[in-house]
């Protein structure tokens, strides 16, 4: 073996991940990423309760479960609208208006940075203070309506952002068997790579991507979730 063979060797050696050591290496990100998520868990969490607990002593209560149960399909039209249009939408940075210039300084640039660094704590789940403005304006407006309408709407909406947050929480750091999470796995972690960035907006479900047509190909959906047509008369799941 020359001497140049074995440096080539000893390099690749060196760059070769240690055993056990990424696994650690997540265990770490996953502590940095729940101690920003669970200021936001209980003051949205508790908002949601209290509000709730108030809506079913209203002489409206099955109307207030109503609004309440209709925030959750209303956040994941939400999630997806902002994923997308905010949190995507690259050409703020040629922008001059100056709302443009703010979303691309705090909220692009960190989801960007969020798929260069997918299992960085830091930038996995958002913070307490960066939907609070924009709550502590829609929450004294919900209250101009009756409470067993917009408040309880509200009080889902918000109950439902605490919940995607750790669904997105868990597909990056965890592994649960369930068929819900082995399919939104596969769905979010396509969504990181290149050719499915600009598809797969939806962090809970695919549901607005078939709705808005950014679902995936026909052909990643065979691969990534186990289904393949085998003809027009026969068709096989596997």
């Amino acid at each position: 073996m020359t001497l140049d063979q074995t440096t080539i060797l000893d390099s690749v050696e060196a760059r070769r991940p240690v055993p056990g050591v990424y696994k650690v290496y997540k265990r770490q990100q996953a502590a940095v990423s729940r101690r920003d998520l669970y200021p936001v868990t209980v003051f949205y969490a508790c908002y949601s309760i209290i509000l709730l607990t108030l809506g079913l002593r209203t002489a409206h209560p099955y109307l207030a479960i109503g609004f309440y149960l209709a925030g959750l399909p209303v956040w994941t039209f939400c999630e997806y609208i902002a994923h997308r249009y905010v949190l995507h939408f690259s050409y703020f940075r040629t922008s001059k208006k100056l709302y443009k210039r703010l979303i691309l300084k705090y909220l692009s640039r960190f989801h960007w940075e969020h798929h260069l660094r997918p299992c960085d704590g830091k930038h996995i789940n958002g913070e307490l203070q960066d939907l609070l403005p924009l709550f502590a304006v829609t929450a004294p407006l919900s209250f101009l309506f009756p409470l067993f309408t917009m408040p309880m709407l509200l009080a889902g909406l918000t109950q439902a952002y605490v919940i995607e947050e750790w669904i997105h929480h868990s597909v990056h750091f965890y592994n649960f068997r369930g068929r819900y999470f082995k399919y939104i796995k596969k769905h979010h972690f396509y969504h990181h790579t290149s050719p499915g960035q600009t598809m797969g907006y939806g962090l809970t479900n695919g549901f607005w991507d078939r709705v808005f047509k950014t679902s995936y190909p026909k052909h990643v959906r065979e691969r990534l979730y186990g289904r393949k047509i085998v003809s027009a008369r026969h068709r096989v799941v596997t």
